[in-house]
């Protein structure tokens, strides 16, 4: 207890934030009013516990673990009444059809590939009569019906149609989307046309983050005037104002093979820098007396200015609130317990939207601080350097040593890829990612004077050429990127708790961690053992769930024979979301496209003869059935089959419907299968068909 008493509010954070993830992970473990009940019980006997305990260390141990307990049911209590969808009032418990509804808009318009996405706020729903339910939609709208959207921030629309409900991942091992925008409160989303909105013209007032989105796009808009090139846009709007829409999968890729993705999104390394220069500038106030609070307040209006030019975007607020914690520490002398200043930072984020602690923003940029915080400055006293340019590349490795160790496992856990040059690519992207915002901050602050605005956008542009240059050819180098790491969420755990007791055995010394090590080692090589025999030693048959495409796989021990429509092979985003998880799970190294066992009978229509089953695949529109009378399974892709025509008898243990198949086409073959008593699965309603051997 006495090496814990520094760290006060390390304590009530890590309280906090475990009653968060019991609220999440068992949201209806009791009653909301028995946890409260047990909440408002501690305050008596906190003060019961100075009559009954005479020794001042055990009242002291028996109020603080009170204080605990309380801290933790606060945080549980905080995560329920944070979730929306535990409101009677809520979108979620509509359940006529909604016809129309209004809604405010509550995010700036983000591009995507055929649709621009806004969320909206709902305020009332029309069914049979007005309602005022609240909820939050994603509106996509499509690209064909309106070439930019003029709705913004603030603005109250009528929208006709009723939003629908987000689904389950219908793929194996899919990224599960509603869950993910659960963590946001968002529910619903809905696909309209720009006909089916109307703005409502009301007198109400736009709001202090519709001017920080308005700045923002001033903001973007300056950075795209004086910077030449396409990609030297997108990446300085992501290294300036932590804005990464329009970034490209080649461009992506590369920063993430070159160990690089964390300067594309503005984070604390950025936001240190910025604090770094501001107090290197403030330095010859250091003299007086009252300096302190008058550097702090010009840094925390500096940083909050900063915010407010980026649109205050979550990764920004992250950092600049946890450097205004930094910056207060100084003048009250907190400077001595870095920990308590970053976990009250952390609690404040946490207070304000409890479902932080599940963004991966969140966990790596806290993991990534804590550990240079902890590592890095151990690791520079290992060597000595006296050359001042020796010096420099020695701090920059230990800081990218520390990041890396810190956030090793979550990395791979979230992006299944570790980036093996990443010592020798962050060397030469630290420095000049920094160099980058600094002089990009500087073109917006002189922008007003055209001519040094125009030589600053000179000067970015090559330095901006000079950075992609260097990701793409570290990208090239042989074996520089480890990928199809899988990697489960125990796991995870088991192999952060394995390098901390690692790095606790080097600075305390003591067997107990190396022990500790050597059971998460153990324990880690056993659950993949289990996996590898579960999931990877074993054939699979797979119907993928992708809207608009077909997509069949023949899994047999690693090895892939994939089927499926031309465009869907060569779209990268739908194969690495819908298809690509499932490849993890199942340590699918090699992908084959000719597949061995098929037999093409015409165009449009094969067999294939796989692990004794027949598994039919149609695709032509003249096609009778006359030589499938005794198939296991016939999958029907692009509306092949007119039912109405079928005369001889369907005789196959299940008919599936893959995702090339329209609504209508869909539901005339329920009614067939109805009718004719034959199993039906359709992959766009009920999730992908999966046949395991």
């Amino acid at each position: 207890m006495l090496k814990w008493t520094p760290y006060v509010m390390v304590r009530i954070a890590l309280f906090f934030s475990a009653g968060i993830l019991l609220g999440i992970y068992q949201p209806d473990l009791l009653e909301e009013q028995i946890f409260l009940i047990i909440l408002f019980a501690i305050f008596p006997a906190y003060y019961l516990g100075f009559f009954l305990f005479r020794n001042r260390h055990a009242m002291r141990l028996f109020t603080g673990v009170l204080g605990l307990v309380a801290i933790f049911l606060f945080g549980y209590l905080h995560l329920l009444y944070s979730t929306q969808s535990r409101s009677d009032d809520h979108l979620i418990f509509v359940k006529n059809p909604i016809h129309y509804y209004e809604a405010i808009v509550r995010s700036a318009p983000e591009s995507k590939s055929k649709s621009w996405r806004i969320e909206v706020e709902v305020s009332k729903v029309k069914t049979n009569e007005w309602l005022n339910k609240k909820g939050k939609v994603l509106l996509y709208i499509s690209k064909k019906s309106i070439a930019a959207v003029p709705w913004q921030y603030g603005d109250r629309l009528l929208i006709k149609g009723s939003p629908v409900e987000l689904k389950q991942p219908a793929n194996p091992f899919e990224f599960d989307f509603k869950r993910f925008l659960g963590f946001k409160n968002i529910y619903h989303q809905q696909f309209v046309l720009a006909n089916q909105i109307q703005k409502i013209e009301d007198t109400r007032r736009k709001g202090f983050l519709y001017y920080s989105l308005m700045a923002r796009a001033w903001a973007s808009s300056t950075l795209n005037k004086y910077i030449d090139g396409e990609q030297e846009h997108v990446i300085a709007a992501a290294l300036v104002l932590g804005v990464t829409e329009g970034i490209d999968t080649d461009l992506q890729n590369a920063y993430a093979a070159s160990g690089a993705m964390h300067v594309l999104a503005v984070s604390g390394l950025h936001v240190g820098i910025i604090y770094a220069i501001l107090l290197f500038l403030l330095r010859p106030l250091s003299r007086f007396a009252w300096s302190r609070w008058v550097v702090f307040i010009i840094s925390i209006v500096c940083l909050w200015s900063f915010a407010f030019v980026t649109g205050l975007s979550p990764s920004v607020l992250r950092a600049v609130t946890m450097f205004s914690f930094i910056a207060l520490a100084r003048p009250l002398g907190w400077r001595t317990n870095i920990y308590n200043t970053l976990a009250g930072s952390a609690f404040l984020l946490l207070l304000f939207n409890p479902y932080l602690i599940m963004s991966v923003g969140f966990q790596l940029s806290y993991l990534a601080v804590l550990g240079i915080v902890y590592l890095q400055r151990p690791l520079y006293d290992l060597w000595e350097i006296e050359n001042r340019v020796g010096d420099w590349t020695w701090q920059i490795t230990c800081v990218s040593i520390a990041a890396q160790v810190s956030t090793f496992a979550l990395g791979m856990l979230y992006f299944h890829q570790f980036p093996v040059y990443f010592l020798v690519s962050n060397l030469f992207v630290i420095p000049l990612s920094n160099l980058v915002l600094v002089i990009g901050l500087l073109l917006l602050v002189i922008s007003a004077w055209s001519l040094a605005a125009w030589l600053m956008g000179i000067i970015l542009t090559y330095m901006i050429k000079g950075l992609n240059w260097i990701v793409f050819y570290v990208e090239d180098m042989p074996f520089s990127l480890i990928e199809e790491i899988h990697l489960t969420t125990t796991q995870c755990w088991l192999l952060m708790i394995f390098l901390l007791g690692l790095i606790f055995l080097v600075e305390f010394k003591s067997l107990g961690w190396l022990c500790l090590s050597g059971v998460c080692s153990i324990v880690l090589i056993v659950t993949q053992w289990f996996h590898f025999n579960d999931s990877v030693d074993r054939r699979q048959f797979v119907v993928y769930s992708v809207n608009g495409f077909s997509a069949m796989e023949w899994i047999d021990n690693g090895q892939s024979y994939f089927m499926g429509d031309s465009a869907l092979l060569h779209d990268q985003e739908r194969m690495r979301f819908h298809i690509r998880p499932n490849h993890l799970n199942s340590g699918v190294e090699m992908v084959y496209t000719n597949l061995p066992f098929k037999k093409e009978l015409q165009k449009g229509v094969s067999v294939s003869h796989w692990n004794g089953n027949s598994i039919a695949f149609i695709q032509h529109k003249n096609y009778s059935l006359p030589e499938l009378a005794e198939m296991d399974y016939l999958v029907v892709a692009k509306n092949s089959i007119n039912t109405n025509k079928l005369v001889n008898p369907l005789n196959v243990k299940k008919v599936i419907l893959d995702g090339s198949n329209s609504s209508w086409y869909i539901k005339q073959w329920k009614e067939f299968c109805a009718k004719k008593n034959i199993s039906l699965h359709t992959v766009l309603e009920d999730g992908a068909f999966v046949l395991t051997e």
